[in-house]
């Protein structure tokens, strides 16, 4: 349920192709501003300046970049689904192709750990992710992220 209410379909891009963690955030700040209204520039200065904090990249081939957007009334998640992984600085070393990143609005609090903390969850699952990196359509990708978030991430 949770994810159903912070996911968009138009949200969610299949089969990218990027070079670098950089352009990995600007197309997620180009959805975010495209779906929600926001400035793209705003969205990926903010995604950039948490990564200088630490990277956001989980392991696992999964990173969750996160932060507090003006504007916004509530959380909102962008998934992008990467062609080829790129290096993310994760806490592992291994490249990243599964983003899921989560824009929560200023002063958010314990609700953007909460929900930092259930994405996080959802994406630990082997089977999901590896059904994630076979599909490229993303209402296939909504379907997947929305259905295990109902059953497993409450």
């Amino acid at each position: 349920m949770f994810l159903t209410t912070v996911l968009d379909r138009h949200a969610i891009l299949g089969n990218v192709s990027v070079n670098s963690k950089r352009q990995a955030l600007q197309m997620v700040a180009d959805v975010a501003a495209r779906q929600l209204g926001v400035d793209a520039v705003d969205v990926h200065q903010k995604l950039i300046d948490r990564e200088k904090l630490g990277s956001t990249g989980v392991g696992m081939g999964v990173a969750v970049p996160h932060a507090e957007i003006k504007g916004l009334d509530r959380m909102h998640g962008v998934f992008v689904r990467l062609e080829t992984p790129v290096n993310y600085d994760s806490i592992d070393d291994a490249p990243v192709d599964l983003i899921f990143a989560l824009l929560a609005p200023e002063n958010a609090g314990t609700e953007h750990l909460r929900a930092l903390a259930k994405v996080s969850r959802v994406l630990r699952q082997k089977d999901l992710r590896e059904q994630l990196r076979k599909m490229e359509n993303p209402d296939a990708i909504y379907a997947v992220l929305t259905g295990i978030a109902d059953s497993n991430a409450a």
